[in-house]
């Protein structure tokens, strides 16, 4: 499975359409925005909708994003009318000897023995090398559940890394992660590298806790023939307990902080501050400004603190 998408490169926004973005979300999505129109990138947009879904969210994260004069340069991805995709990319492992099907649940996981040197929450093989009378045994005892098995890929378990843009070199050991979960829905480490591969998208920018991800999607890429990435992992936005924001934390989406009397220029005057190029000259009122001042060299590597404003 090789190729990508003709044209110049690329990079995505890929928000999962399960409800309002949150203003770190936002930053992400604007940060992906400023990258690409610095670079001469296309700016995509993926929609992610294989999992949570609350209807409506796609429409209306993509009309904040207007609203913030950000508009992808094509029409959305969708995930959910690319199965087939997904599906073929599989079998292209499969012929090569690289998948295998796992009839752990998540508590068989978390109770088995760590491979030594594995870190925590690895796979630790255990349907991994199962006779044929061991996997029809374990298929009969789902099947009687209702349950299918999961999809692995084969990997060789070692440590490999891939190069950020902030953070440097990142590694990570590649165990053998899911395919295709056990409920039929095709696991994010695929789809993702499948449709960068597709769109033509050459530079990821998202949150730094996606990190450790990236050489599993690496390590598929070049598995599938798929040219990897460049990578640049931002700092998150965390609440003033220094713990990931979440909407549970006040008014942290858009709409919530435009009720509060936020205004757009409001909003990327809080974007310059929280990367730390508030001194950086001009200040920012839209994002034409943050496109112009996004210094992604003088970024502040540091999560950004949000508090919420207080109610009106």
């Amino acid at each position: 499975m090789t190729g990508s998408a003709a044209g110049p490169g690329a990079g995505r926004f890929a928000p999962s359409p399960s409800g309002d973005l949150h203003i770190g979300n936002i930053r992400s999505g604007l940060l992906t925005y400023a990258r690409a129109r610095q670079t001469g990138r296309r700016f995509l947009w993926r929609i992610e909708d294989l999992d949570r879904v609350r209807p409506g969210s796609a429409e209306s994260q993509l009309a904040v994003f207007a609203e913030l004069g950000v508009r992808p340069d094509e029409e959305p991805l969708v995930q959910s009318e690319r199965l087939e995709v997904y599906a073929r990319a599989v079998e292209v492992l499969d012929e090569a000897g690289l998948v295998y099907e796992c009839y752990c649940s998540r508590k068989d996981i978390a109770q088995a023995p760590s491979a030594p040197h594995a870190p925590p929450g690895a796979y630790p093989g255990t349907c991994r090398n199962l006779g044929a009378r061991e996997r029809d045994e374990q298929r009969r005892r789902l099947a009687a559940n209702g349950r299918q098995p999961a999809l692995r890929l084969r990997t060789d378990n070692r440590e490999h890394h891939v190069d950020d843009v902030i953070l440097g070199r990142v590694g990570a050991v590649v165990d053998d992660f899911v395919l295709r979960r056990g409920d039929g829905v095709f696991a994010y480490n695929l789809t993702v590298v499948v449709d960068d591969g597709a769109s033509g998208v050459d530079e990821v920018v998202r949150g730094d806790d996606l990190a450790s991800s990236a050489p599993r999607q690496a390590y598929l890429a070049r598995l599938l023939g798929i040219r990897e990435p460049e990578w640049v992992h931002v700092p998150l936005v965390l609440n003033s307990e220094r713990k990931r924001l979440a909407k549970r934390d006040g008014a942290v989406t858009y709409q919530q902080l435009c009720a509060q009397g936020w205004t757009r220029a409001d909003i990327f005057a809080w974007m310059q501050r929280s990367l730390g190029l508030a001194e950086a000259g001009t200040e920012w009122t839209d994002i034409d400004a943050m496109v112009a001042g996004a210094d992604f060299d003088r970024l502040d590597r540091a999560p950004a603190i949000f508090v919420p404003p207080e109610p009106a």
